[in-house]
């Protein structure tokens, strides 16, 4: 009787360790994809088109801040994760392959997250009103990150390997997971070096001549005298609990174009009677440049936007 008690315990002891494993892998893993994915989508932010907004001392020190609340929040995150999706993936790949096939077969885990993150990722993809690339994308990116983690648990679950522990599983994790970080970041680095980070079209005082519209009506028409004259044309000011008032500007001056330093500070400064104006700054492509102030607080990313109007033959 003693005997079974102990077999029975230590049936539990080694059900519990693997369980501790797994978790711990998969929970690590997790990690490292986060880290690359936020890399990956600096990458693509700064190929975007955005405007430079102006550096923050207080949203670093927020961010360092809240660093660890984050951390934590990502590793319950990573833990629920792991125990409801990438232990049933595994799981199922397993039954899977053993009822189809007569043996486990690592490719059945990309089929099962490939099956499982379609329905999720369609109803993404249309409640963001995203492109059909966009939501290829994003299905795609989360069968890859939910199959990475299910690979990497599932080798600890295979009869036919040496037997490792939780502890030795998150060496191996920090390790390659350490070497996959730096080279991501490589990556990216030389990416940005090489030209693929957005940057403004530089312009010239004859390019900015012309009539410039925000499509609700209002332009702002600058000739190659210096004159400037707006219609119905936004400004902005904040209010006692600084939200931002808007206000239609109609009138003539006179303007004048800054190439600034480089493309981020070059400016076009507006001087209308009875109507102060911010300086407008330059976005969009050299086919189809931009305008732009800031609505309110620049960290809030709300743009005023003026587009060159193309002038008829």
């Amino acid at each position: 009787m003693r005997s079974e008690m102990w077999e029975s315990g230590q049936a539990q002891a080694r059900v519990r360790d693997r369980f501790g494993a797994v978790l711990t892998a998969s929970v690590s893993v997790m990690a490292v994809e986060a880290v690359i994915g936020a890399i990956a989508l600096m990458v693509w932010g700064q190929a975007q088109e955005s405007p430079g907004l102006p550096y923050s001392p207080l949203g670093v020190l927020v961010l360092l801040v809240m660093a660890p609340f984050m951390a934590a929040a990502g590793a319950v995150l990573g833990a629920l994760l792991s125990i409801g999706a990438v232990m049933p993936l595994v799981a199922v790949a397993g039954r899977l392959g053993r009822r189809l096939s007569g043996h486990q077969a690592w490719w059945w885990v990309p089929a099962v997250a490939a099956a499982g993150t379609a329905l999720p990722a369609l109803a993404v993809a249309v409640l963001a009103e995203a492109g059909v690339l966009a939501g290829l994308g994003g299905w795609l990116t989360a069968t890859a990150a939910l199959t990475v983690t299910a690979l990497v648990a599932r080798r600890l679950l295979l009869p036919d390997r040496p037997r490792l522990s939780g502890v030795a599983m998150f060496g191996r994790v920090a390790l390659y997971g350490t070497l996959a970080v730096v080279t991501a970041g490589m990556v990216a680095g030389i990416a940005l070096y090489a030209g693929i980070g957005y940057e403004p079209p530089r312009l010239s005082t004859e390019q900015v001549t012309g009539t410039w519209a925000d499509g609700k009506g209002g332009t702002l028409v600058l000739t190659a005298d210096g004159k400037a004259t707006a219609t119905h044309v936004e400004t902005f000011d904040v209010d006692d609990s600084f939200e931002p008032v808007v206000h239609k500007c109609t009138g003539v001056g006179t303007w004048e174009y800054d190439p600034g330093a480089g493309p981020w500070t070059q400016e076009v400064e507006v001087s209308l009677e009875d109507c102060p104006m911010d300086a407008w700054e330059v976005l969009g492509t050299p086919e189809h440049p931009k305008l732009f102030v800031y609505i309110g607080d620049p960290d809030s990313w709300d743009l005023y936007i003026l587009q060159r109007r193309l002038e008829g033959p």
